[in-house]
């Protein structure tokens, strides 16, 4: 059963102190996080030195700290130095601005700061009188993130003719958005079709381009769809990788040919694989067709969206039925900050909601009130509408839009070097600040060969610590993928890794002349 003291004089009540144990000691607090705040402050002003990826092993981590748990106290600088010792060296830096795979996962002063006030004040915001002010103070942050997004009026929770019909809730992540309004729509779908319980769900199916994020094949799943119902419907470079609407009208009406019950659409502004963007008016219009929820999964792009020369990518989005972007991947909002609106909450609270006696109050039976917890999977949640309102009073529309065009600025300078040089090519347009290239074939080359090269390019970048890029696989090609965005970086950062491709490219080519 494992090694620990089981003597219980050593788990004395009062610890090793005196005065007893006080886990909130005022001047501990005040001197950990001091100290704590030094090592963030410290770790960003270094971050850059710092080799991107880690050169560990499994297990390393365990090797270096105690495989079980201490029975005394140590002083916190002993916890600390065993951080810096052991686990900084074992860290991908998602911070260094050395890094472009993935999507960004920004992060600011103002955000960090409210998220230590939420973490310190540690609200469990199940219900309105719970938390009240965690709980407006996150209604309050997303009708101020849909006023950016300029969303309609029908997605917030208050209007200036008082509490409107949708509204929204900050989940963890985009899958817990798709999952909740799965089950939302799963059910509606249900009740559309005259179905006892859920007898009928085998009957339900669902659509999705297959450039789609693979959470929502595993939401779908998770919600009890049938597998055999999941519709992920092919695309091509003729759509730039978005979901053809004539295409997805096509598969809808062979699925009610055959006594199917087309149930719900997961549209998306900015793929992982290369930010393709689905049509969301053109698919609300197929969907109305068969009283279908839609939704829109904006979980990187959707921050673009703020700025007006990129809002055109949500038309439509007044016809939908949900959204959902993430401020943690490209709004300088730490992890975790899902935003998910929802035209009518009632349909996801008629499906999510729980009224245990012990949860019950007037607030919540008044009618006035969205009790959050009726809109997620689980019942206790994060104060997790203060760190994200705390970025938009301190830095304001205009800053944050700077942040994303500078963004974007760096990465078209990128797009315009890759394209300058014709060993390279840019495989899909560049929609925001993804581009996504690779080693083109030329001469004797096969496509085979240059899926080898650039697959060797981006295993000797990423070697050198200097640059973390990622890969997919877009129309049979091995493509590398540079994402812009991190929040400490700079065009010098961005120039340095693209003179790091050319000289890894060349020595690359070089060599199979040599063989």
């Amino acid at each position: 059963m494992g090694s620990l003291d089981t003597n219980p004089t050593a788990f004395s009540a009062f610890g090793d102190d005196a005065g007893g144990f006080q886990p909130l000691n005022p001047e501990d607090v005040r001197a950990y996080l001091h100290k704590a705040v030094d090592f963030i402050s410290d770790y960003y002003k270094s971050v850059e030195s710092m080799p991107v990826l880690p050169d560990v092993k499994p297990g390393y981590l365990q090797d270096q700290l105690r495989a079980t748990p201490p029975t005394s106290s140590a002083p916190f600088d002993v916890t600390m130095k065993e951080l810096r010792a052991s686990v900084v060296p074992g860290m991908t830096h998602w911070a260094s601005p050395n890094f472009f795979a993935f999507f960004p996962s920004t992060n600011s002063a103002a955000a960090i700061a409210g998220d230590l006030i939420a973490s310190a004040m540690n609200t469990v915001g199940f219900t309105w009188q719970a938390a009240p002010a965690a709980t407006e103070m996150e209604v309050l942050a997303l009708d101020w993130l849909a006023q950016l997004l300029r969303l309609p009026t029908s997605f917030m929770n208050r209007t200036s003719a008082g509490r409107g019909t949708g509204g929204g809730v900050i989940l963890g992540t985009t899958s817990e958005a798709m999952l909740v309004t799965l089950v939302a729509a799963r059910d509606a779908a249900l009740r559309r079709s005259g179905s006892e319980g859920v007898a009928g769900i085998t009957r339900l199916t669902v659509y999705a381009a297959d450039q789609t994020h693979s959470t929502f094949f595993k939401a779908c799943r998770l919600a009890g769809f049938d597998p055999a119902n999941i519709r992920s419907i092919p695309t091509g470079a003729d759509t730039d990788y978005g979901l053809d609407p004539e295409k997805l009208l096509e598969i809808m009406q062979a699925d009610v040919a055959a006594g199917l019950v087309p149930t719900y659409i997961c549209a998306t502004v900015g793929t992982t694989s290369s930010n393709a963007v689905d049509p969301v008016g053109a698919i609300a219009d197929v969907a109305k067709m068969f009283n279908a929820w839609v939704h829109v999964d904006a979980a990187y792009a959707g921050s673009a969206c703020i700025c007006p020369e990129f809002r055109h990518h949500l038309n439509g989005v007044e016809r939908v039925d949900s959204i959902s972007m993430s401020p943690h991947k490209w709004l300088l909002t730490c992890l975790d900050c899902t935003c998910l609106w929802v035209r009518d909450t009632h349909r996801l609270t008629d499906s999510l909601e729980t009224n245990p006696e012990y949860l019950k109050n007037d607030a919540s039976e008044s009618g006035t009130v969205t009790d959050l917890k009726d809109m997620q999977v689980g019942v206790g949640r994060r104060f997790r509408g203060l760190k994200l309102w705390m970025v938009m009073r301190t830095y304001g529309a205009a800053k944050l839009q700077e942040h994303i065009r500078s963004d974007v600025a760096m990465a078209k300078m990128f797009e315009d070097s890759v394209r300058a040089d014709d060993r390279f090519e840019v495989v899909v347009p560049r929609n925001f600040a993804l581009v996504c290239f690779r080693i083109k074939p030329r001469g004797a080359m096969t496509e085979e060969d240059a899926d080898e090269a650039n697959h060797e390019l981006m295993e000797r970048l990423n070697k050198t610590g200097k640059a973390y890029l990622a890969h997919t696989v877009v129309g049979g090609k091995f493509v590398l993928r540079f994402a812009v965005g991190s929040s400490l970086q700079e065009e010098r950062h961005v120039r340095s890794a693209w003179e790091l491709i050319k000289k890894t490219t060349s020595e690359i080519m070089q060599e199979e002349i040599m063989e």
